[in-house]
């Protein structure tokens, strides 16, 4: 899983199943018309929140029940965070891929513990934390026998209330760590603490971002999207409306395209190719 162009998407968190399904369907569309493989995305519960009263999703046993009809009536493999050791080997029983929030990057009994359900482990990389830097995390998963791992790009704190995104991560992620790279175009326009409380975010330029981010060399894209982001529960200062996905998407397949016939010139006219 995840051995080529991916995309992962959903809301923030898991909703009632009419919104999810129908998030779901839209996005398996998608990936049919389009050409991307994608996996869905949502939380059960979002226990990072700023507020003690902002909402954090349906919990453990309804979020996993949720997530299963999801990948029953969609086809698509799903994913989730796991927040608690304990956790790990329940989530695995429905989820394709467990995801590490970034603020929990470096938990070694976590990290460990989705290692060992033998799954896809998809690591948020820490606001805080350099590229080379992931490769302990890496290393702690791979060793308790993750399947395979990913490292997800989510920007870097710049001062406070504010996300950078370095372009050369995704390279210096690949070489210190030897995995797959995503970005996260959505999280990585935060605003953290800028909404009374909650995070803010830029999401106007979520476009050019992944975009740059495709071109710099991004191994796959993580995107919250949802078709009301102002209704959203969670994120929705930064999540990007389902109906602009598809011309997105667009865009980064042409990209690519591009990228290859360029790979490929510069193959046939003995010009080496970039790493990466």
């Amino acid at each position: 899983m995840l051995d080529r162009f991916t995309l992962i998407a959903g809301p923030c968190v898991l909703e009632e199943d009419d919104l999810n399904l129908e998030i779901g369907r839209q996005l398996a569309c998608l990936s049919s018309t389009v050409g991307i493989p994608v996996v869905f995305k949502a939380s059960f519960d979002k226990a990072n929140r700023s507020r003690a009263d902002s909402p954090r999703g349906p919990g453990l046993a309804r979020g996993l029940e949720q997530l299963r009809r999801v990948r029953e009536e969609t086809g698509l493999p799903v994913l989730t965070d796991v927040h608690e050791v304990e956790q790990a080997a329940v989530v695995a029983r429905v989820a394709d891929i467990l995801q590490i929030p970034a603020f929990l990057c470096r938990q070694t009994d976590l990290l460990r513990a989705v290692g060992e359900t033998g799954k896809t482990v998809n690591i948020k990389k820490g606001q805080w934390m350099t590229p080379e830097d992931m490769l302990g995390a890496v290393e702690k998963v791979r060793e308790a026998g993750a399947h395979s791992v990913t490292v997800t790009e989510r920007g870097t704190f710049f001062g406070y209330g504010d996300l950078i995104v370095d372009m050369r991560s995704f390279q210096r992620i690949r070489a210190a760590c030897g995995v797959p790279v995503i970005f996260d175009g959505t999280h990585s326009l935060q605003r953290p603490g800028l909404a009374s409380g909650s995070s803010g975010g830029d999401p106007e330029f979520i476009p050019p971002l992944v975009r740059a981010s495709v071109a710099a060399g991004c191994d796959g894209l993580f995107l919250e999207v949802h078709p009301d982001p102002g209704s959203a529960p969670s994120d929705g200062a930064t999540m990007l409306p389902l109906d602009e996905l598809e011309r997105l998407l667009e865009s980064v397949v042409a990209l690519r395209t591009a990228l290859d016939e360029v790979a490929l010139s510069e193959v046939d006219s003995g010009v080496p190719a970039p790493a990466g």
